[in-house]
C-alpha cells in the first residue's frame, strides 16, 4: 500500500516539478547569463528541465507512437549528462582555474562521445531501460557510464555546496546552497537506486525513484529562484514601507514642496508606477521626509520641544513612541507656522562640530542606521495621524510662541526648569538662537 502511494505521489508530481524548474530556468535566464559564477548553476537546471521533459509521460508516449522512443531516450540521456557536467562547472567556479574547467568540459564531451558510440553499437533496440525483459538495454556497459557519471557529479556537488554552506555569513546565499545541495543528493539517490535495479534487481526501489527525482526538481527550482523570491520580499517590504509613510509625506512636503524631485498625483499611482526606479522609492522617501523636516526646523520656536514632551508625558507611552509623539506635535505645528507665513528662526545648531565631519559608514553600518531610520519614521508617521498630535499645542498656548497664557508653567517666562535633556531647549519667552536638533539628519555613506 505505501509502494502505491509513492509512486502515485511521485507520477503526480512529474509535471508540478518539471514546470517549476523549467520556469526558474526562464526567470533567472537573463541574470544568470550575464553571471559568469552563475552560468554553470543555469546551465544544470536548465538542462535538466529540458530532460525531465523528455521524460514526461505525454512526451514519451507520444514518441513511442512515433516510433522516436529511442531518439527521445538518447537525448533525455546526453541532456542528462550535459546537466551533470554544468553541476560540476558550477561547484568549481570558486577556484577559478581555467585548466580545471577545461578538463570538465573535455571529461563530459569524452563521456557524450562514449554513449553516443555505446549506444550505436549495441543491438537493435527501442526504449532505454534498466529493468528490460532480456537485461539492460542498450547495454549494462551504457547504464554504467550514465549512472557513474550521475553519482560523482551530484556527490561533488553536494559537498562543496555544503561546505559553503557552513562557511558563508550570507543567509539567503547559504539557504540557496541548502536548497540546491537537497536537491542534488535526492538526485543521487536516484542514480544510486537505479544502480541497485543494474546490479541486483531489487524491485522495492522502484517505487521511491519518481518521488526522489521530482522533490529533486522542486528543491533545484526553489535554490535558482531565491534570488528572486529575495528581491520580490524586498520590494513589498519597500512598497509597504512607503505606503506608511505617504501621510507624512504628503504633508511636510506640502510645506515644503521644493525637497520633492518628482512626484505622482496619488499614493497607489506612486507604488504602480513609481517616478523613480522602484529600488531607490523607499529611500528617496525616507530622504525627502528629512529634507523638510530640516526645512521645518526653522518655523520651531526655542521652547516647543519642551512642551511637546510634557505634553506627551502624561500619556505613559514608551520611550520610543513618546519621543515619536513629542516630534510628531513640533513638526506639525512647524508645518502650521510655515503654512501661515511666519518668519523663519535662526538656523539650528550644528548637528556636528564645523571641524570635523562625520566619519563615513560602511555597507553593513549604513545598512543598520538606514533600518533604523525607516522605523523611526514609520513611528513618527504613525504619531503624526494620532489625536496627541492634532490637538497640539496644549490650551491656553499661542502655536508657534514660546510661552504659555500662565507664567508659572513648566515652559513659561519664569525660569529655566523646563530644560530638558533629550531636547537643549530653555523653556524660556525670549527667543534663543541655540535650539535643539531634534532629527540627527541621515547619514549616507561617502
Amino acid at each position: 500500500m505505501l509502494s502505491a502511494h509513492l509512486t502515485a505521489i511521485g507520477t503526480w508530481l512529474a509535471y508540478p516539478g518539471c514546470l517549476c524548474l523549467c520556469l526558474a530556468a526562464l526567470l533567472r535566464a537573463a541574470a544568470s547569463l550575464r553571471s559568469p559564477e552563475q552560468r554553470g548553476l543555469w546551465l544544470a537546471v536548465a538542462t535538466a528541465g529540458l530532460a525531465m521533459t523528455l521524460d514526461l509521460p505525454a512526451v514519451t508516449g507520444s514518441a513511442r507512437l512515433l516510433g522516436a522512443d529511442h531518439t527521445v531516450d538518447l537525448v533525455r540521456n546526453l541532456t542528462g549528462v550535459v546537466s551533470a557536467g554544468a553541476v560540476l562547472f558550477f561547484v568549481s567556479a570558486p577556484s577559478r582555474s581555467r585548466r580545471l574547467r577545461t578538463g570538465l568540459c573535455a571529461a563530459v564531451g569524452a563521456v557524450l562521445i562514449v554513449l553516443t558510440v555505446l549506444d550505436l553499437s549495441a543491438p537493435a533496440h527501442t526504449a532505454h531501460s534498466v529493468t528490460a525483459a532480456g537485461g539492460p538495454t542498450p547495454s549494462s556497459a551504457y547504464w554504467l557510464t550514465l549512472i557513474s557519471t550521475h553519482v560523482v557529479s551530484n556527490s561533488v556537488c553536494v559537498v562543496v555546496c555544503c561546505w559553503y554552506a557552513l562557511r558563508t555569513d550570507d543567509r539567503p546565499l547559504a539557504t540557496a546552497l541548502w536548497l540546491f545541495a537537497s536537491g542534488t543528493a535526492l538526485a543521487a539517490l536516484f542514480w544510486i537506486g537505479r544502480l541497485l535495479l543494474l546490479s541486483s534487481d531489487v524491485p522495492w526501489v522502484l517505487p521511491y525513484l519518481p518521488l526522489l527525482i521530482n522533490l529533486h526538481a522542486l528543491l533545484r527550482a526553489a535554490a535558482i529562484l531565491a534570488p528572486t523570491a529575495l528581491a520580490l520580499a524586498r520590494t513589498l517590504a519597500d512598497a509597504r514601507t512607503v505606503w506608511r509613510l505617504w501621510p507624512l509625506w504628503r504633508e511636510l512636503v506640502g510645506a515644503v514642496p521644493h525637497v520633492v524631485l518628482t512626484r505622482r498625483g496619488t499614493r497607489l499611482l506612486e507604488l504602480l508606477w513609481p517616478p523613480v526606479p522602484r529600488g531607490l522609492l523607499a529611500y528617496r522617501k525616507l530622504i525627502e521626509i528629512r529634507d523638510a523636516m530640516l526645512e521645518l526646523d526653522h518655523y520651531v520656536p526655542p521652547g516647543l520641544p519642551v512642551l511637546a514632551r510634557e505634553r506627551v508625558r502624561p500619556l505613559g507611552l514608551p520611550p520610543v513612541q513618546a519621543d515619536a509623539m513629542a516630534l510628531a506635535c513640533v513638526m506639525k505645528e512647524a508645518r502650521r507656522a510655515k503654512l501661515a507665513g511666519r518668519p523663519r528662526y535662526d538656523s539650528p545648531g550644528e548637528s556636528f562640530p564645523c571641524d570635523k565631519s562625520p566619519e563615513p559608514l560602511t555597507l553593513q553600518e549604513h545598512a543598520t542606521a538606514l533600518t533604523a531610520e525607516k522605523t523611526h519614521l514609520i513611528a513618527l508617521a504613525r504619531a503624526y495621524t494620532s489625536a496627541p498630535a492634532f490637538s497640539f499645542p496644549a490650551p491656553g498656548r499661542a502655536p508657534g510662541t514660546g510661552t504659555t497664557a500662565t507664567s508659572g508653567g513648566s515652559g513659561g517666562s519664569g525660569g529655566s526648569g523646563g530644560a530638558d535633556g533629550n531636547t537643549g531647549a530653555t523653556g524660556t519667552a525670549k527667543t534663543d538662537n541655540r535650539r535643539h536638533d531634534t532629527h540627527p539628519p541621515l547619514r549616507t555613506p561617502a
